[in-house]
């Protein structure tokens, strides 16, 4: 008969091997177990920064109970007991057993604060790549009514994170985190992106008055490389101060070298007389793509970096702050894009006083004589 496997053997091989930070963990637990008074000791880690229920259980119940005297730990389990019985309130699985494994495979209970800087090391590690993949979530979530302020709410958290771990961890000298970051990302919708674009590009040509205003959009917020060379065709010509219709720009288009055997000028100058609506909104339109494109970005970049484990604190910090910088710049021109205009303020009236008096002539003039 051919064998069957058994589906719970199957499961079992599909569950990944602990990770050192849960030896760090049992063997933290042990040294307090065994030795309680190194509680005072172990700083910056609470509950909430173990890897596993029963682990935070045992530290909460540690925590909350007096350190029993010395002397009389050493002689009874009262406060084992104690202890066990405060946990099983948050895990009910635990037993008296597990207990006493911790604190045999604990190495040396004077290592605990070592012990408790891993885990909170990993634990940033954990609170960064959740925050970064809520920014990454955000970011394409389409069902958001306003998705910018839900965005940008997510990457200002993101910081905060970032912020509290340079606090924690001081910097040292070390490489930079250099994972296999993810390749940027396109929108969701490159079809309705090309033609907000299109759309753009002709209403900008029949308002060429409006594109010296939007210096806020920058050729790179296109995803057709023909639609960034046609808007930089467009602004050098009103910053010339040139003509500018679908022919001046076509041929503009010309001396740059933007047309190829593929683009045909009939096509193109048709593209370009189909004005609709104003430039500032399509504008608004394309930069909200691009910030929200490089909001997910960000996040997936800085989840990679917390995927490796061999990236220090302080290269996360590092790496985290460099892919931020690129979301604030967007973030920047987004704001500058969408503030109202600042409305000119009166120059304020001189007060008009009257012309000082000049000094008397001591010098005589010409020919003038001197009566004696």
């Amino acid at each position: 008969m051919p064998h069957i496997s058994d589906s719970n053997d199957d499961a079992l091989d599909t569950v990944p091997p602990p990770q050192p930070v849960f030896y760090a963990e049992q063997a933290l637990l042990g040294a307090l177990l065994l030795e309680p008074w190194r509680l005072d000791f172990v700083t910056g880690i609470g509950p909430a920064a173990f890897s596993t229920a029963s682990h935070a259980a045992v530290f909460a119940a540690i925590r909350s109970l007096p350190a029993p005297d010395p002397a009389e730990h050493a002689k009874n389990t009262k406060w084992l007991e104690a202890v066990l019985t405060g946990a099983r309130e948050r895990a009910r699985g635990l037993t008296a057993s597990y207990l006493h494994s911790l604190i045999q495979v604990c190495p040396w209970p004077r290592h605990a604060p070592a012990y408790a800087r891993m885990i909170e090391a990993e634990h940033a590690r954990r609170l960064l790549r959740a925050t970064a993949q809520r920014l990454a979530q955000t970011a394409r979530d389409s069902s958001l009514p306003h998705p910018v302020p839900s965005t940008l709410t997510e990457a200002d958290a993101l910081a905060a994170v970032v912020d509290t771990i340079a606090a924690t961890f001081p910097p040292h000298s070390g490489a930079l985190p250099r994972p296999s970051a993810p390749p940027p990302t396109n929108s969701q919708d490159d079809g309705a992106a090309v033609g907000e674009e299109r759309l753009l590009l002709a209403t900008a040509i029949a308002h060429p008055g409006d594109v010296e205003q939007m210096k806020w959009l920058t050729a790179g917020d296109f995803t057709l490389p023909l639609h960034a060379g046609l808007w930089q065709c467009l602004t050098a010509l009103t910053r010339r101060h040139a003509p500018v219709d679908p022919i001046t720009v076509l041929w503009e288009a010309q001396q740059r070298g933007l047309l190829d055997a593929a683009t045909e000028p009939r096509q193109l100058l048709d593209v370009l007389a189909e004005p609709a609506g104003s430039p500032e909104h399509w504008g608004e339109r394309i930069l909200q793509r691009t910030l929200l494109t490089t909001a997910h970005h960000v996040g997936r970049l800085v989840e990679a970096f917390t995927t490796d484990s061999a990236t220090t604190p302080y290269q996360l910090i590092v790496g985290s702050r460099r892919a931020l910088a690129d979301l604030s710049a967007v973030r920047a021109r987004w704001h500058l894009a969408t503030s109202p205009a600042p409305t000119a303020k009166p120059a304020r009236a001189r007060a008009k006083t009257a012309p000082r008096a000049s000094p008397p002539r001591t010098r005589a003039l010409p020919g003038a004589r001197i009566s004696r």
